[in-house]
């Protein structure tokens, strides 16, 4: 059975997009699942959490985007038991010039992991805060799209560049795209967060996960220590958050997978 894909993406920085990718990824590692986290952002933090140094690795997001290298030569394995990673690094901001130049670019990133059989269970993107052709090219390869959003009004407000880079999507490359919210870092002591925490649940209703990650400064902490939340407080809220999220998910494409195979 092909890998489920997960795109995790928000125009808007500062809202725990990478924390995100990793601290979900190892969650489902956690559980036995295999699970691929693919850098594309050019910041490389993800990279940089799981202790590449930008220009170590050889082959990385960039030649899979940008020269057509394979998948499978950019894959390197992690510290983390069912975790791997293909790197990043500043050079895949060539893609953003590049790739519109091509026909059906869209599909650049979908054609690379439909090229070769992959030994995963899922694949998470990590995408760059921006809406440009490497992020279309995440969303046109996902099964799922996970938008972190903070309980914060401009955050909230850059939901609507994300609805219509939705709808896009849907209409050009991908449409069977689905999405999620995710709402990060929520203070519940804070009367605005809880507020618009409530708005949200109002307005997207099933269209948020009921898990919710709430502020915990050990989560800024892990990606300095080099290794996910899970390992490096086990017992921490935020740790907890994020497994109780990776059963939802599991949950989620097990749900999508058996609609899809009765359709």
């Amino acid at each position: 059975m092909a890998a489920f894909t997960i795109a995790m993406s928000n125009e808007k920085g500062g809202v725990a997009k990478t924390t995100s990718t990793l601290s979900l990824g190892a969650a489902l590692a956690e559980l036995d699942h295999r699970v691929l986290l693919i850098d594309m952002d050019p910041q490389s933090n993800l990279s940089l959490a799981m202790g590449f140094e930008a220009g170590e690795a050889e082959i990385t997001s960039a030649n899979v985007l940008v020269d057509n290298a394979s998948i499978k030569t950019a894959i390197r394995k992690t510290e983390v038991k069912n975790l791997d990673i293909v790197a990043s690094n500043a050079r895949i901001e060539n893609a953003e010039q590049f790739l519109p130049m091509r026909s059906h670019y869209l599909a650049t990133l979908r054609t690379a992991l439909e090229a070769t059989e992959l030994p995963y269970d899922y694949i998470l993107l990590d995408c760059p805060p921006a809406l440009g052709a490497i992020t279309l090219n995440a969303l046109s390869a996902a099964d799922l799209l996970i938008i972190p959003t903070q309980a914060e009004y401009f955050s909230a407000y850059a939901l609507r560049n994300m609805m219509g880079t939705i709808r896009r999507v849907r209409q050009e490359s991908n449409p069977n795209l689905a999405y999620r919210i995710l709402v990060t870092l929520l203070d519940r002591r804070n009367r605005t967060h809880r507020n618009i925490f409530e708005q949200l649940q109002a307005t997207f209703g099933q269209g948020a996960f009921t898990t919710v990650i709430e502020v915990d400064t050990k989560l800024r902490e892990s990606p300095i220590a080099g290794v996910p939340i899970t390992q490096y407080k086990p017992t921490s809220r935020g740790s907890q958050q994020y497994r109780v999220l990776a059963q939802e998910l599991i949950e989620y494409a097990k749900e999508e997978a058996s609609r899809q195979a009765t359709a």
